[in-house]
C-alpha cells in the first residue's frame, strides 16, 4: 500500500472529495483515508508529520569550494549509511494511460520527464524531488512492484551500502551508477519482499517551471555510466614474461 502525505486536513478532506466521487474511501481512526488507484493498487492518506533527522548530507571537497572541516576524513569502512527516506516507488502497470491520467489529473502530480517505451516520471506538487513515481507499461500478468527506493546521504554512503549488501549474499540487480533524467546515483538490488529494492542519492529536483524532457527508453537514457562491483583490487605489475 501506498502511503501519500497531504500538508493539512483541507486537503485531506479535497482528497476524500474527490475520489469519494467514483470508488469506496475509508476513514481511519486515525484520521487518514484508504482508498485504491484506477490500477487497483491500494492508497492511503494522511497529513504529513516529519520527524528531525540528525544524519548531515555528505559534504564533497572540490578547488577553491571545500565541503569538509579541515583534517576530517570523507570516507571510513564502518561510517553510518543508512536510508534517510523512501524516495520513489516504481510500478508495473498495464493502463499506463489511465494510470498517468488518475496521479496528474486527479491528484495533481506534475509530470517531470517522460522514457518513451516505458513511461512517465512523476512528483506530488509539495515535493521537489525529480520523481517519487515512475511507472512502466507491462503486460497485465506483470502488474505490481518493480522496485522500492530509498535515499542516502550522498554517493560515499550509496556505495558503502550496496557493498555491505554485497558481503551479505544479496544479489546486484543494476548499479552502482549514475542515472540521467534525476541525476541521482543508483544500486539495485534483488529483495526477499517479491521486487527489487534500490539505494539512489543526489537525486534533481525541480518546481513547476521545468520543461519535462523525452528520450527513447534504453541504456543510453538510463544511465550516465555504470560500473561493476568488487570486493577489493589493487594495481599492480601485469603478468610476468618468461
Amino acid at each position: 500500500m501506498q502511503v501519500i502525505g497531504v500538508k493539512d486536513a483541507a486537503v485531506l478532506e479535497e482528497v476524500a472529495a474527490e475520489l469519494g466521487r467514483d470508488r469506496q474511501v475509508l476513514r481511519l481512526a486515525d484520521g487518514s483515508l484508504r482508498t485504491h488507484d484506477d490500477q487497483g493498487f491500494e492508497l492511503a492518506f494522511r497529513v504529513t508529520t516529519r520527524e528531525p533527522l540528525d544524519l548531515p548530507a555528505e559534504k564533497v571537497n572540490a578547488p577553491y569550494h571545500p565541503g569538509r572541516a579541515l583534517n576530517a576524513i570523507g570516507v571510513s569502512e564502518d561510517m553510518p549509511a543508512k536510508p534517510r527516506t523512501l524516495s520513489h516507488v516504481v510500478l508495473f502497470v498495464p493502463d499506463l494511460e489511465g494510470a498517468l491520467g488518475f496521479y496528474r489529473d486527479r491528484l495533481g502530480f506534475r509530470l517531470t520527464d517522460t522514457l518513451t517505451g516505458a513511461g512517465p516520471f512523476l512528483r506530488p506538487q509539495g515535493n521537489s524531488d525529480h520523481h517519487t513515481h515512475f511507472f512502466i507499461r507491462t503486460p497485465p500478468y506483470m502488474q505490481g512492484i518493480e522496485h522500492l527506493a530509498f535515499h542516502l546521504g550522498g554517493p560515499t554512503e550509496l556505495m558503502l551500502a550496496g557493498s555491505r549488501m554485497m558481503r551479505q549474499g544479496f544479489e546486484s540487480f543494476w548499479g552502482p551508477g549514475r542515472h540521467k533524467f534525476g541525476s541521482n546515483w543508483f544500486w539495485y538490488f534483488k529483495s526477499p519482499l517479491g521486487c527489487n529494492v534500490e539505494f539512489d542519492a543526489d537525486m534533481d529536483i525541480h518546481d513547476d517551471d521545468w520543461a519535462p524532457r523525452e528520450a527513447p527508453m534504453g541504456a543510453e537514457a538510463s544511465q550516465a555510466f555504470l560500473m561493476q562491483w568488487r570486493e577489493k583490487w589493487s594495481p599492480g605489475p601485469g603478468p610476468k614474461k618468461d
